[in-house]
């Protein structure tokens, strides 16, 4: 009789687990993004500041020119039209020298001829709005200079007399309005002036007379055209 297998069912308790094996994470690659703007615009956005930067210090230049260069005198009143001659022949170190629109210069200095008439005080009142002053004569060439501008043709009728910046607060004694010292041998009085009335206490350039000794002292308020001077600029 044939023997009977029996099979048995064997568990052991301090079986060891199977080994857990880790697998390294996959390296993971490197996203290639599209660049968002051209390789140029940096240098593009460099080039726009450097030209900002240069527009601002021109414009500091210029604003530092006008405060400081420019007599203030003339800085004061806008005028809007300018006559520029060359300078280089005048020893400057700029290439050219300014006047306003309808004034006349000579050397350094710009003349103003009015037109209308005026009392002293007055004409100088204009002078001054206009920043310039009554006309100071320093020299024989600007004596000779203003005698030729005064007989040319003007648009009016004809023009008798001009006031200048000279005149007398005490008789005999005559200062011009900017303070410069007067000094009898460089005056252009006509033969017999001043007069010596203690009334005419202003100087008037006289018209009609032939030679540069034009000056002739007047009342204060009597009306005649001036003659208004202010420093020319030079750019």
């Amino acid at each position: 009789m044939a023997s009977e297998i029996t099979y048995a069912e064997v568990k052991f308790k301090n079986e060891s687990p199977a080994p857990v094996v880790k697998v390294p994470p996959e390296t993971k690659k490197p996203e290639h993004h599209h660049q968002k703007y051209p390789l140029w615009l940096p240098w593009l956005i460099s080039l726009l500041l450097l030209l900002v930067c240069c527009a601002l210090a021109v414009i500091l230049v210029v604003r530092v020119w006008h405060s400081s260069d420019q007599p203030r005198a003339l800085q004061q009143q806008q005028f809007s039209e300018w006559k520029c001659d060359s300078a280089v022949t005048q020893g400057t170190d700029r290439g050219w020298t300014c006047c306003p629109k309808g004034w006349r210069r000579f050397q350094r200095s710009c003349y103003f001829l009015s037109l209308d008439k005026m009392n002293w005080a007055e004409s100088e009142q204009n002078c001054t709005g206009m920043g310039s002053q009554l006309v100071v004569i320093n020299s024989k060439e600007e004596q000779v200079f203003l005698t030729e501008q005064i007989k040319k043709p003007p648009q009016t009728p004809q023009r008798e007399n001009f006031y200048i910046g000279l005149f007398a607060e005490k008789l005999g004694q005559w200062q011009w309005v900017d303070k410069t010292p007067y000094n009898v041998t460089a005056a252009f009085w006509r033969k017999g002036e001043p007069s010596g009335f203690s009334d005419e206490n202003c100087t008037v350039m006289h018209v009609p007379e032939r030679s540069i000794n034009n000056w002739n002292d007047v009342k204060s308020d009597f009306l005649h055209h001036r003659i208004c001077e202010a420093a020319a600029v030079t750019v």
